[in-house]
């Protein structure tokens, strides 16, 4: 027969807080942000959504990094936009992709 987990007592109880909200926000902790975001990866030298990733060459490799299309930029650390729902519906509108 498999032991039971033992159960323990939530930090904001013991804390003396009177809900996990109250002892959240005394603490500083954010909450989760309520729906889906997409990250979009943009050139950090002209801000352009036309970047892609550049293969190591050969089997297991990895990557070498990221080019930009646009500019001819090249590096390791690429910027990231980030988009909810609706931003991110409209972004592929504009880009002309179907969506499903």
């Amino acid at each position: 027969m498999a032991k039971k987990a033992k159960l323990s007592t939530p930090e904001w109880i013991l804390g003396g807080y009177d809900s996990k909200a109250d002892w959240e926000k005394a603490k500083g902790i954010k909450g989760k942000k309520k729906g889906k975001s997409f990250s979009i990866k943009v050139c950090p030298k002209c801000g352009s959504k036309e970047v892609s990733i550049v293969l190591g060459g050969g089997e297991g490799k990895g990557s070498k990094g990221w080019e930009c299309k646009k500019c001819g930029w090249k590096g390791k650390e690429v910027g990231k936009l980030e988009l909810n729902e609706d931003e991110f519906m409209k972004y592929l509108d504009e880009k002309g992709e179907e969506v499903a």
